[in-house]
């Protein structure tokens, strides 16, 4: 078998993350090109104003769950064991962390992979906001935020195994999941074609889709082969960046991990893209209000990131597409949220914000909205 081969030159960490490095390859090329962006898909929504990104989104989403749960049924994959399903969860810490992050996303006007994808491209206000993002995660998970964020998810907590898990609570089983998958893949091919999307943007989401898939078979996979235990886990960003920052601080010995090899490769994987595309462009900050209004939304995207358990790809694809309860909470709580301080803070504003603009009709714009 071509994994175990690879086992045999590298070593069991270092063939984790060079198959993260990998993975974030391809999913970091896909979400710079098809501007992937959760955001940007609420928005939408909340405003009524549907131009492809909301598309793009359904795309990725619906890839991610369809590939998934083919996996499982095909028993390529076992998701029993991962973290999202197999530990105690927390439904207060996925509805409260959820929102918060939600909030922090349209304050930062981007999600915490979008930023990394945006600053992988020269944006340095992207720069500064996940830097603080992952100090702020850092601190929810070991630091001075780690109390509070045990205490709120000591509100409500949900059992391990079956029931975090909604496949198995549903009774709908692989074969339901996958057929809920391909409505709103036909839904999103229904949107496309209306609409006029680019070949990039429904293209380039269905790799984003697929690189999920192949993280949760990746470490399936792994964790069967390897003799230390392995997490079984996909793509996610509030826990890989807090702990890339740690290494990069701090000295360590601890062996490699899917992590640390996840988080390059997205950011390498974005800059290959932009400069293939001839994107790369510096950019900053536009006056110190809007700073401190990417500062304060990194800051609630990195305590409620991790006080969720899951971002907006970390839940809203990677635990979606496994159907663990919390993820699902969580996914909801960040749409909720996000379209109310959209509404709240954005839409009274006079002019849509130039780095992240929101198309308002179809035909030219949406193409347009897709190169930005």
């Amino acid at each position: 078998m071509f994994l175990e081969s690879v086992i045999e030159r590298l070593d069991e960490p270092a063939t984790l993350a060079v198959g993260a490095l990998f993975i974030g390859l391809l999913f970091g090329f896909m979400a710079q090109r098809s501007r992937f962006c959760l955001r940007s898909a609420v928005i939408e929504f909340a405003r009524n104003q549907m131009g492809g990104k909301l598309t793009v989104w359904l795309f990725a989403f619906a890839t991610a769950v369809g590939t998934t749960q083919v996996l499982a049924l095909l028993g390529w994959f076992d998701a029993g064991n991962a973290r999202q399903i197999a530990t105690r969860g927390s439904l207060s810490g996925a509805a409260i962390g959820g929102a918060l992050f939600g909030v922090g996303m349209i304050l930062a006007r981007g999600c915490s992979s979008r930023l990394l994808v945006l600053a992988a491209q020269g944006n340095l206000r992207s720069v500064i906001s996940g830097l603080v993002f992952a100090v702020t995660a850092q601190s929810a998970l070991t630091g001075a935020l780690s109390p509070l964020r045990n205490a709120i998810s000591s509100w409500w907590t949900i059992d391990g195994g079956g029931a975090r898990d909604l496949i198995a609570r549903s009774g709908i089983g692989h074969g339901g999941a996958i057929v809920f998958a391909l409505v709103w893949l036909a839904a999103a091919v229904f949107w496309a074609r209306r609409q006029k999307v680019p070949m990039w943007g429904w293209a380039g989401a269905i790799g984003v889709g697929l690189s999920v898939a192949g993280a949760w078979w990746f470490t399936y996979a792994m964790s069967t082969l390897s003799f230390d235990p392995h997490p079984i886990q996909a793509i996610s960003f509030t826990g890989p960046s807090a702990e890339v920052l740690s290494r990069v601080l701090f000295v360590s010995d601890k062996p490699w991990t899917f992590d640390i090899g996840l988080v390059p490769g997205v950011f390498l994987g974005s800059f290959l893209a932009a400069l293939l595309f001839r994107e790369l462009k510096l950019e900053g900050f536009q006056g110190g209000s809007s700073m401190r209004r990417y500062i304060v939304g990194a800051m609630f995207m990195g305590f409620g990131g991790m006080l969720a358990g899951g971002c907006a790809v970390g839940a809203g694809l990677s635990g979606a597409a496994v159907f663990t309860v919390t993820s699902w909470v969580t996914l909801f709580a960040i749409w909720i949220a996000a379209a109310l301080t959209d509404r709240l803070v954005d839409q009274h504003a006079s002019s849509t914000p130039s780095d992240q603009p929101v198309p308002s009709a179809l035909g030219p714009v949406v193409t347009a909205s897709f190169r930005a």
